[in-house]
């Protein structure tokens, strides 16, 4: 191999491979950011959304404080005289500039008068209107935003963004026609007319018990074509850059061509990186110019390293502010798939792979892979073994092969790693910049994970009654409405048991409140004990409780629901102050519906509660059963 052709080769592999690499970890970061910047927009855009919606409901509250205060609606309210309140109410919302007004009677919630029925009203403000003459107070609903005047507002004050209105499974207002007919997620990404947007929603207040979806979608072709535009510009720069590194060498390669003797030696010193060493220079002649030129290039060369090492410390800097997003995600698969293709990017393996436990006790599973582990195996069943017992980071060996393996954090109340994050690679040993690296990831890794494992606590703790540790309202309502849209499409039968713990205020009143708990408690442990995998439980509220019983016809669940009353009969509590036990009896109403109508369901299953209430309670109840149909004791 001729001189000129080894200069070429050697300054091509020093500047032009490194400029490559760096070039696809710019690309990378430039799509990161940029991606980055449109989600950040989207969530901004969403808040803003949100402090329209807010804005337009403390208006309405205010409207609906005053109208609550007019005596002429107080007097329509209190005799009950519709045509009255219909004509007060449309006048003053036409005053007050409101889009629907409604005015309902007592508890129950009766419409008296409902003004603008026909707009999709949303940001409702209520107030109450005080009861006079004997009649029951009254609640005034109002509201000044119509949900088609706000999602154009919104989206005309930014072109680039749809705003999608939904409450329940019925849009309000959409300023994407095909936006209708998709599920949005929030946030997330989604496909509509053939463009990519970032979805983002936030659920308010609404009339009804259904909350308002608010979606703005944030259309990401800007973002796809700025992402392209400036990786062009990259590409260009690096390619310019690349290119005048390649003719530079090949110049210096052909001015060097004719060096002989000390010259030659200098070239092998060169070669081997050592450029602090000059070429002797003796004299004023062509050779003496040139070995001054040789120093020259020698020098450049090595301020050329020290600026490429500092830009990979710049680069490791950013691959670990990389690390710090993964705090944000909550996809465990995807979070280790993500952590683990960063720590192989950042020391350059070749492959590597994630282990995660499933649940305390359990062997570690692999999540994610990267590349062939085929050849490795030994090693990383070593650096694994060593990086689980020891609780750090270690590493395997063997001639070219070398494995790094960084153990995840424990969970909470756990002692031994709950993961674990293993790289591989040939021929380049594992140095301290990689161990820093990789500490960085795996710490950063476990806080996510944590993270991950607080937001799915909250969640659970949201949708759990605290006492009981049944299912609270709320969670039942949902779980209800989902099993009624379920026999609505498939026609089986469902039933439903309400159970309410009888003479419960006289525990109260003679034990206390605390031994009030322990017996709900207790009643409650009956109650999921007593119900198959398939049921759900649930805390209706104070001492009632219920229970969802798919594919139950009305016999089976009156089975059910007795073998809960005998059980909760024979109960012994144990007394807070003093010996002895309390025992406590409960009355069940049951009922059981194919059709698919929940209130129905509820009503019928709540009516039988009351009359087994009524007729000496400690029994159960069938719905719509004759009165002397009754099961349990008398």
């Amino acid at each position: 191999m001729s001189f000129r052709t080894r200069l070429t080769s050697f300054f091509v592999l020093i500047v032009v491979v490194p400029m490559l690499a760096i070039g696809v970890l710019v690309f990378r970061l430039i799509g990161d950011s940029e991606q980055g910047k449109a989600y950040a927009r989207a969530a901004g855009l969403n808040a803003a959304a949100t402090s329209v919606y807010d804005a337009a409901q403390a208006r309405a509250q205010k409207v609906a404080t005053t109208l609550a205060d007019q005596v002429a609606l107080s007097k329509a309210a209190a005799t009950g005289r519709d045509p009255v309140a219909q004509a007060r109410l449309a006048q003053l919302a036409a005053q007050a500039g409101l889009v629907r007004v409604i005015l309902e009677i007592g508890t129950s919630k009766r419409p008296l008068v409902d003004v603008g029925t026909g707009v999709a009203a949303i940001a409702p403000g209520a107030a109450t209107v005080p009861a006079t003459n004997g009649r029951p107070a009254a609640t005034i609903l109002v509201s000044g935003l119509a949900a088609s005047e706000y999602a154009n507002e919104l989206s005309a004050a930014d072109p680039g963004v749809a705003v999608v209105v939904r409450q329940g499974a019925q849009t309000l207002a959409s300023t994407l026609p095909a936006a209708a007919r998709h599920e949005l997620p929030g946030p997330g990404t989604v496909h509509i007319g053939g463009s990519e947007y970032r979805a983002v929603t936030t659920l308010r207040r609404g009339f009804g018990t259904k909350p308002v979806h608010v979606t703005t979608l944030l259309n990401l072709a800007k973002t796809e074509s700025s992402v392209q535009s400036d990786q062009l510009l990259a590409a260009i720069v690096i390619a310019l850059f690349a290119l005048l590194a390649f003719a530079f060498s090949v110049l210096a390669s052909r001015a060097l061509e004719g060096q002989l003797g000390r010259f030659l030696e200098a070239a092998r010193r060169l070669g081997s990186g050592d450029f602090r060493t000059p070429v002797p220079t003796h004299g004023r002649d062509e050779f003496a110019a040139l070995g001054q030129e040789f120093n020259n290039m020698s020098a450049q060369l090595e301020r050329r390293l020290d600026e490429l090492s500092r830009e990979r410390a710049r680069l490791r800097e950013s691959i670990r502010r990389i690390g710090q997003t993964f705090a944000s995600n909550l996809d465990q698969p995807a979070l280790l798939e993500l952590a683990l293709k960063t720590s192989v990017d950042a020391v350059q393996a070749s492959c590597g792979r994630a282990s995660v436990r499933s649940a305390a006790g359990e062997p570690l599973r692999e999540s994610s892979r990267v590349g062939p582990l085929a050849g490795f195996e030994a090693r990383i069943e070593d650096a694994e073994r060593a990086a689980l017992t020891g609780a750090k980071l270690s590493e395997a060996s063997s001639g070219d092969q070398f494995v790094a393996a960084a153990p995840l954090g424990p969970a909470a109340g756990e002692t031994v790693p709950r993961g674990i994050i293993t790289v591989a690679r040939r021929g380049r040993a594992i140095d301290e910049d990689d161990r820093e690296v990789l500490r960085s990831l795996a710490a950063q890794t476990t806080l996510a994970l944590e993270n991950i494992d607080l937001h799915y606590q909250v969640q659970r703790q949201a949708i759990t009654d605290e006492l009981t540790a049944l299912a609270n309202h709320r969670r039942f309502q949902e779980l209800l409405a989902t099993e009624m849209d379920q026999v609505r499409r498939y026609r089986y039968s469902v039933g439903l048991i309400m159970l309410d713990v009888d003479n419960f205020k006289l525990v109260n009143d003679t034990y206390g409140h605390p031994q009030g708990d322990i017996v709900l408690a207790g009643v409650a442990r009956v109650v999921r004990e007593s119900s198959r995998e398939t049921d759900a439980p649930a805390r209706y509220g104070g001492e009632e409780m219920a229970l969802i019983l798919p594919h139950t016809d009305l016999d089976g669940a009156v089975a059910i629901a007795e073998r809960v009353r005998t059980a909760i009969e024979s109960l012994e509590i144990p007394l807070i102050e003093g010996p002895g036990s309390l025992h406590v009896t409960a009355s069940l109403g049951v009922a059981a519906s194919a059709e698919g109508d929940k209130d129905a369901l509820l009503a019928c299953a709540d009516a039988a509660l009351y009359s087994a209430k009524h007729q000496g309670k400690n029994r159960t109840v069938p719905g719509a059963a004759p009165a002397a149909d009754v099961v349990g004791a008398e």
